[in-house]
């Protein structure tokens, strides 16, 4: 039997990287293109050009076509067999938006197999430079969203978020507004997911339901365009996005281009790409209950849900590998960082002696709890340390074990709080990446406050997005041989590899069921006195 191999691309902020599995999901091959290094003509840093007002941030979407083009020769230089790549998905950044000039379609039905992508897609874009994920200047249009649907809750019910600047709908707003002429010379609208499968398909590709969601215009329950969202941002927008579908769905076969200059079979399926956040839930191997936390400068947490229950605050969207199901996503930008400077200040800058201190307080941390919010948090809108003792008053100091567990403590609280808000039941495990996964004492008093087993996946941390998006590749080829292949089976395997790495201690619920509710009380009253839930 021949040997298949699928293909999983993520295009992320600072870089093009692609992952080649074979049909046991290990991986054959890699190669990366970093944007500001291997490409400095497009001046960017860390991937993106920030403008004078600091608020707008965008990339050329021609850097990433050049960048496609150079990670294929960096492929064939590892002598790849391209004809063996039985399928193709990606992941990206989400939120960013392609916007493709009239006559754009013509250019890629009618691609050079002797020339590179970049050079005849140089005249493709109505927009020279894409705004992306880190873009904040569209407030007013957000607003503006909002009041059109009934208030910011309506449209987290309709959309599984309230309005945030960064994503698709409000940035489409606001070139329909400042830039109306670009707007009526454009064509299609992709996000840079479907903008990375157009450019394998030679032709618009759809978006898929999951990176829709974080567009504040897909119905999340009906899994089509919104009527109201769609005019409150821009007219005749529905044709320009044209119909989105189920993640995981092969889109049809790569472009000729792709078969004749690096040999691709013809046969080869280009399955929709996603978001790097979906493709990440799909990379780490979750199943319905988990939660993933990535312990890293910023905390994230992705839920697996089977039902949705969206708030102001977290997001959810359409689950890319079940799409009955949904996933919430919650974001902390207080993370590793917060918990180095209590570190520092506390155990000698030693994680060592951290670890010591954490261990030798006992769960509860004597009715001691604390938020410390180095930077303005976004769950809650807060700056500032804030630490309360047993009577729920106010104090200026801990000792320093006290300290170093109510950091830890804090955080995790904090997830647990968002997470059950959310929807998040404590039915699966918890699968860990980032720096933080390394320490023991920490991932002892994650698995108590949440009362789930704690699971370490150690390979997949850099590449879960990447990984991910291979894997739906696989996916998406077993249903066409049986309908009713689940994505767990698929997975088995990644699971079954992962360590367990922490046990909820017994009566641990005891303790951190009412202080989860301690805590979600004391963060609301801060938010009372120190700022508000927008």
């Amino acid at each position: 039997m021949e040997t298949r191999h699928y293909l999983g691309l993520d295009l992320s902020t600072q870089h093009l990287k692609a992952i080649v599995v074979d049909d046991a999901l290990n991986i054959v091959c890699e190669a990366t293109v970093m944007f500001d290094n291997d490409l400095p003509e497009y001046r960017t840093q860390n991937g993106v050009n920030k403008q004078k007002d600091r608020l707008t941030v965008t990339a050329p979407p021609i850097m990433w076509v050049k960048a496609l083009d150079m990670l294929l020769e960096r492929l064939k230089v590892t002598g790849l067999d391209f004809a063996s790549i039985a399928c193709v998905s990606g992941s990206a950044q989400q939120h960013g938006t392609v916007y493709w000039k009239k006559g754009a379609a013509q250019l890629l039905a009618n691609l050079n197999p002797s020339k590179f992508l970049h050079e005849q897609l140089q005249s493709a874009f109505s927009v020279r430079d894409s705004p992306v994920w880190m873009d904040s200047s569209t407030a007013t249009q957000c607003r503006a969203l909002e009041d059109a649907v009934g208030g910011a809750q309506k449209l987290a019910e309709i959309t599984g978020s309230r309005a945030f600047e960064r994503f698709a709908g409000n940035q489409i707003a606001k070139l329909y507004q400042t830039k109306a002429d670009a707007y009526h010379v454009t064509e299609r609208v992709s996000l840079v997911s479907s903008f990375g499968a157009t450019l394998f398909l030679a032709q618009y590709a759809a978006i898929d339901y999951s990176d829709a969601s974080g567009m504040n215009l897909l119905d999340i329950k009906s899994k089509q365009w919104h009527p109201e969202c769609l005019l409150a941002c821009a007219p005749d927008l529905e044709t320009r996005l044209g119909e989105p579908v189920e993640s995981c769905t092969a889109l049809g076969t790569i472009s000729s281009y792709f078969v004749e200059r690096y040999g691709f079979s013809p046969g080869c399926a280009v399955v929709a790409f996603t978001g790097d956040n979906p493709a990440t839930l799909a990379g780490l191997a979750l199943a319905e209950g988990d939660v993933a936390v990535s312990l890293g400068t910023s905390d994230t947490v992705l839920m697996w849900l089977k039902e949705a229950k969206p708030q102001l605050e977290g997001h959810i969207m359409v689950n890319p590998v079940d799409s009955s199901a949904f996933m919430g996503m919650l974001c902390f930008k207080n993370g590793s960082l917060t918990r180095q400077r209590i570190r520092d200040d506390c155990a000698d800058a030693s994680w060592e002696i951290f670890s010591q201190l954490l261990d030798s307080t006992p769960r509860g941390n004597f009715g001691n709890v604390a938020m410390f919010y180095d930077l303005r948090e976004i769950l809650p809108p807060l700056m500032g340390d804030f630490k309360f003792n047993k009577n729920n008053e106010r104090v200026s100091k801990f000792s320093q074990e006290v300290q170093v567990r109510a950091v830890v403590e804090g955080q995790f609280l904090a997830k647990r709080v968002h997470a059950e808000r959310l929807g998040f039941r404590r039915t699966g495990r918890i699968v860990v990446t980032g720096g933080a996964s390394k320490n023991a004492a920490i991932l002892q008093v994650l698995a108590d406050v949440f009362g789930t087993p704690v699971y370490v996946n150690e390979e997949a941390s850099a590449n879960a997005a990447c990984m991910g998006a291979a894997l739906m590749a696989v996916y998406t080829k077993r249903k066409e041989i049986d309908p009713h292949a689940k994505f767990e089976e698929i997975v088995k395997g990644h699971r079954d590899s992962m360590r367990r790495a922490a046990e909820p201690s017994r009566g641990a619920e005891s303790v951190y069921g009412p202080m989860a509710q301690r805590y979600w009380m004391l963060e609301k009253t801060l938010l009372s006195e120190h700022g508000d839930i927008c």
